[in-house]
């Protein structure tokens, strides 16, 4: 990823970030944000993460690490300047409930909620192999294809990422698994923090592993959650997704996130599954 700020775009001269920011919590959103279905709404990756870095700039007197964020999706999130604010919910010495909101017009667009929790030293007892519940390693990302979305996705969030293939396939049906990185900035002149690349990445899930003919059907998410164990390390995040469709109109894209060491988070999304 080049360097937040360093230059434009080469398609159209566009800033090398999702959002330019306006100060006192306003950001402009850039059309890198939109989303496939629409270039008048963001794909919620962007809006995730920006929830998310509103939340790590909580202060807090101890160290501490987020362990599970929930973002709740309340509407489509337009390409007009976002307001991002966050707050402590329920503060506690070793356990504490955050909140944030992005808000367009007057509307809340989405709403995150998040437990952060003083961190302590068990690297002896980690989770790190498969053996022990963790997820398998991915297989390197260095040799791997560029991943293929759908020719008529609107482009400006996927190309704003790059994508490899590890195994299934974006444009068949079915369980597929990727590595992803950002090519901009989540916030113009600033470099994203771990979780914020995480969080880029995360909505992706019930794309990547879309069951089913989005001309015909919609598979909606409107909430995501996130269980972390640990920060990624790198700029490649790596999305091991499967999506469950039930009988009655509802269904589940599960991922596991990845860096290159090994598992990092666990993801899920609830999904309206409805006919066009």
């Amino acid at each position: 990823m080049t360097k937040p700020g360093d230059h434009g775009d080469a398609e159209g001269g566009q800033p090398a970030a999702f959002y330019l920011p306006s100060g006192q919590g306003r950001f402009l959103p850039t059309p890198h944000t939109a989303g496939p279905w629409s270039p008048e709404a963001q794909h919620f990756g962007p809006p995730s993460a920006l929830l998310v870095r509103a939340l790590e700039r909580i202060s807090s007197e101890r160290d501490t690490l987020l362990a599970r964020v929930t973002v709740e999706i309340l509407g489509p999130a337009p390409l007009t300047e976002l307001t991002v604010s966050a707050a402590v919910e329920r503060p506690g010495r070793s356990v504490e409930l955050l909140s944030a909101d992005l808000v367009a017009a007057g509307r809340t667009v989405a709403r995150a909620s998040a437990w952060r929790m003083a961190t302590s030293d068990t690297e002896g007892v980690a989770e790190t192999q498969p053996s022990m519940g963790a997820a398998s390693a991915l297989p390197p990302v260095e040799g791997r294809a560029e991943a293929t979305w759908p020719a008529d996705w609107h482009s400006g969030y996927l190309k704003a990422m790059e994508w490899r293939a590890v195994k299934g396939a974006i444009l068949e049906p079915g369980a597929a698994t990727v590595w992803a990185r950002q090519r901009v900035a989540l916030v113009e002149g600033e470099r994203p923090s771990a979780l914020q690349r995480l969080f880029t990445v995360a909505d992706s899930g019930s794309g990547v592993s879309n069951q089913l003919d989005w001309h015909r059907w919609l598979f909606i998410n409107s909430e995501l959650t996130v269980h972390i164990q640990r920060e990624p390390l790198g700029e490649w995040i790596g999305l091991d997704a499967v999506t469950v469709l039930g009988p009655r109109g509802t269904g589940t894209a599960q991922s596991t996130l990845h860096d290159a060491s090994g598992q990092v988070a666990t993801g899920a999304q609830a999904l309206l599954v409805r006919r066009r």
